[in-house]
């Protein structure tokens, strides 16, 4: 596992990650074609999968800095993925593992990690290939990041450069309505008094 290639990623990854003042608490991983570059209901359990080249520093440098990683996959074949994670050595990196096929574009598969975390969907950074699962993630609140070619460097830099820039915004909006919010009753109050003192 901690072979040369994995751990100068994991150092390149980790300078990435140290870039950013506000990081998220949770990142969210698909499987299929997001960390391993097949669809697992086409593979047999007996077979030795392997990860993208830069998923395993990724998922190290994530897990060094102290932020949790889950999965969110819609894989029919539950048992071959959980058969992988294991033969990768990886199924105790994960604090929420949501393995099963289902209509909706990982919604349920995200309340589910909510539930098991407590993270807020906010605080949460997701990395998919398929359009419609970003799309419908996305509404929930959660950073989401279509791959093309797997999980690489770039990609975390993207994610993490999305979620900052979402944090942000939402920050600013939280402030402004909050000023709204208390300017409201002042308002209310200092027309008529105006209109009296005349």
């Amino acid at each position: 596992m901690g072979d040369s290639s994995s751990e100068k990623t994991k150092s390149e990854a980790v300078k990435i990650i140290e870039s950013f003042q506000i990081l998220p608490k949770l990142v969210v991983f698909d499987l299929d074609y997001t960390l391993w570059p097949f669809y697992c209901e086409c593979r047999s359990k007996r077979e030795t999968p392997s990860l993208y080249p830069h998923a395993m520093g990724i998922l190290l440098a994530l897990k060094h800095k102290g932020i949790d990683i889950a999965i969110a996959s819609r894989s029919p074949t539950a048992d071959i993925a959980k058969a992988f994670l294991n033969k990768l050595g990886i199924t105790s990196f994960f604090v929420a593992q949501e393995i099963y096929s289902s209509w909706s574009h990982k919604t349920d598969h995200f309340q589910r990690i909510h539930s098991t975390t407590g993270i807020p969907f906010n605080s949460m950074l997701f990395f998919d290939d398929e359009n419609r699962n970003i799309q419908a993630v996305s509404k929930m609140g959660v950073t989401s990041i279509l791959v093309d070619d797997g999980v690489n460097l770039g990609a975390l830099s993207q994610g993490l450069t999305q979620f900052s820039r979402n944090w942000n915004t939402s920050q600013k909006n939280k402030q402004k309505w909050l000023s709204n919010y208390s300017q409201k009753p002042d308002t209310s109050n200092s027309a008529p008094s105006n209109s009296t003192s005349k």
